[in-house]
């Protein structure tokens, strides 16, 4: 058994969906679970709908507008037969929206996130199905909440890996023996029913979940790109295409922020010994990367940038050192308000990380470490992090850039960098 998993540009548009079917119509003779992403930019598009439905924001009818007509546009192009039962499935979808923006939000902002949210993934799942069936595929459809059961930890669900292994093996293996099954990623349900997403990109995170449930041979991530590369192609003009990668490599990588794979989908591949490959849609022919067993190392030196980085340093105000005390505290507001540390450094008396940008939950962070610390921190910089580094590796990415904070080991470099003229 395989499971494939298929992001939102592999179906940004009909002639996405129809290349997803040709691929999947050669591996036919297969026992198969296709985890599907929200088509195109969906889940932006649906992030705005929430925020404006939570601040009660009259754009709302626009933006909901924008989600319903692109998916019309998408069943209009790919189902000659206006009859086909997907034409009512999607509807119904826009009317579980509709109940829940019909009255003012009650309930927390991250609940209401995951209930509107995750219908995107329903919504493009049940296209890809409709549509793998309309070409002549014995496909059939599941709901991956019956499957995939987490806590109430809304937005970046913990999965309750026992109670969904159990839900799985006593019926998928079943399934599959006479039909290849379509499902979503991203989206699982707490005990009392209540959808939930597994953090931002977690549909490759539901595809190693499926695969280590159930024992499965390989897992293929399908993605624009030819597979793993040593730096993504937004930023370096001349990038390297990764054959082979460690487990332990791919890790680290995804740790530090490479986007190729969510961070969470390697360790359970690993504790089943799962090979995960990434492939390109584009080029089928193409090999790609295997990420496996294996004690080689990468053999070019990886970059991953991130952009739009804060960094914040903490210091106490009574110019005392600081202490487990303090860093167990601060860790504790860091975890409170839902910011990931991507750098950190500490002195005798300071300590300073580097975050992702995120204005809302950034005020809230300083206002609450203010009561404590005295508090600074510098926006609009840029955190790069070389895997296998060498002197030359890092003269390359500081052309016109002045470091702000520096990390180094034998393997690793991290720089937290500004652009001077």
């Amino acid at each position: 058994m395989q499971v494939f998993k298929f992001g939102g540009a592999s179906v940004k548009d009909a002639e996405g969906v129809r290349n997803i079917a040709r691929i999947i119509e050669n591996f036919q003779d297969q026992q198969l679970i296709i985890v599907v992403s929200a088509m195109g930019k969906t889940t932006d598009l649906l992030e705005k709908v929430t925020k404006a439905y939570y601040k009660q924001d009259p754009i709302l009818p626009d933006l909901f507008g924008k989600v319903k007509s692109f998916h019309e546009q998408m069943l209009d192009e790919l189902f000659d037969d206006k009859n086909n039962p997907i034409f009512d499935d999607v509807a119904n979808f826009f009317v579980e929206i509709d109940w829940i923006i019909e009255e003012e939000p009650q309930d927390a902002y991250d609940y209401l996130y995951d209930q509107i949210v995750s219908i995107g993934e329903l919504i493009s799942s049940r296209i890809i199905d409709a549509y793998l069936r309309v070409v002549g595929v014995k496909s059939l459809w599941i709901d991956a909440r019956n499957y995939i059961h987490t806590d109430n930890n809304f937005r970046e669900a913990n999965v309750n890996w026992e109670k969904t292994q159990r839900a799985m093996e006593s019926s998928i293996p079943a399934l599959l023996e006479k039909n290849l099954l379509v499902t979503q990623g991203f989206i699982g349900s707490t005990s009392e029913n209540f959808t939930t997403t597994l953090g931002r990109e977690g549909s490759d995170y539901t595809a190693a979940i499926f695969a280590a449930s159930l024992d499965a041979e390989l897992v293929t991530i399908w993605k624009d790109v030819p597979g793993v590369l040593n730096a993504d192609p937004k930023w370096f003009d001349a990038t390297e295409l990764i054959p082979e990668l460690s487990y332990l490599d791919a890790i680290e990588l995804t740790y530090y922020g490479a986007t190729v794979i969510h961070p969470k989908t390697i360790k359970p591949l690993q504790n089943k010994g799962i090979a995960l490959a990434v492939r390109s849609f584009l080029d089928t022919n193409s090999k790609g990367t295997l990420i496996r067993a294996t004690n080689s190392t990468l053999p070019v030196s990886s970059f991953i940038f991130k952009v739009n980085q804060v960094l914040i340093s903490i210091l106490p105000k009574d110019f005392s050192f600081i202490v487990e005390d303090n860093f167990s505290h601060i860790f504790d507001v860091f975890a409170k308000h839902r910011l990931k540390i991507n750098m950190m450094h500490n002195s005798a008396v300071s300590f300073s990380v580097s975050v992702d940008y995120d204005e809302q939950n950034i005020v809230s962070l300083i206002k609450e470490l203010k009561k404590q610390y005295d508090v600074d921190f510098k926006r609009d910089l840029e955190l790069v992090t070389i895997r296998y580094h060498n002197p030359q590796t890092i003269e390359r990415v500081l052309v016109n850039k002045e470091v702000i904070m520096q990390l180094q080991d034998n393997y690793t470099c991290q720089m937290l960098i500004r652009s001077v003229e």
